[in-house]
């Protein structure tokens, strides 16, 4: 049996502008790139049942009208959606079968130009390598990464999922002999990358502004959050079942 992930972006990679000024601290750029994927045995169940809630929200007599709803209709995206879509997603959401997990990278400029060279793809490639480092060995794998534009490069996604390989063989002296197929594909065209979105959204609100409901409501569906670059709180940087997470327990962004 294959395992399946979908996997999508928060933040962004971006330090600096054109001009070589930096842009951190400066309102539009995130003080974070997070990397999740929702892990699913079952992706057509999924698939299956954001397709009816679309349809379900298209023939709403209550929401039809709503100017941003041709927007919905096409993809969920959280960030856009309107409150009464939000609570229908996050709903249905939670009667699905799936668990999330999270890469949280701190954008810190020395960690930026020491180790990824001020380069945008390393950086963004070691937060993928990381997600997927103890993942890929138990079973075949498909993964598919959200299209945003046109950033995402298919041969830049298997390098960094090649690292993940490598790191893992390295650290634990096994040979990884499972196959991993990796697919880039648009919200529009895989519903599951939309669920994937929800839950981005919701670990970003409670990491940036502290807005745990979100979080809250869809705990029982994430099992693992790394903060990778908070250095003062290591080893104790990532959050579990035991290790719950909390706002309180980060350093401050």
């Amino acid at each position: 049996m294959e395992k399946y992930y979908f996997v999508d972006e928060s933040g962004d990679p971006t330090f600096f502008n054109r001009y070589g000024e930096c842009l951190l601290g400066r309102n539009g750029c995130s003080p974070i790139l997070m990397l999740g994927f929702i892990r699913t045995d079952n992706p057509q169940k999924i698939r299956k049942t954001i397709i009816a809630l679309h349809k379900e929200i298209e023939t709403n007599e209550y929401l039809k009208d709503i100017p941003s709803l041709g927007k919905t209709k096409i993809t969920f995206h959280a960030k856009d959606d309107v409150p009464e879509v939000r609570e229908k997603v996050f709903t249905t959401l939670k009667s699905l079968a799936f668990k999330a997990e999270f890469i949280v990278a701190r954008k810190r400029v020395d960690i930026f130009t020491k180790r990824h060279k001020r380069n945008e793809n390393i950086f963004y490639n070691e937060v993928v390598s990381r997600l997927f480092e103890n993942k890929l060995h138990t079973q075949d794998n498909i993964i598919c990464f959200s299209k945003r534009g046109n950033k995402l490069k298919q041969e830049h996604m298997q390098g960094a999922i090649q690292s993940a390989i490598l790191n893992f063989e390295n650290k634990t002296s096994r040979k990884i002999e499972t196959s991993t197929k990796i697919i880039i594909q648009a919200p529009t065209k895989e519903p599951c990358l939309q669920v994937i979105d929800y839950m981005n959204w919701a670990v970003q609100r409670a990491f940036i502004k502290k807005e745990m409901r979100y979080f809250n409501f869809m705990k029982d569906k994430v099992s693992f959050i790394c903060d990778i670059y908070d250095f003062e709180k290591y080893p104790n940087n990532f959050y579990n079942k035991k290790n719950t997470f909390s706002p309180e327990k980060i350093s401050p962004l």
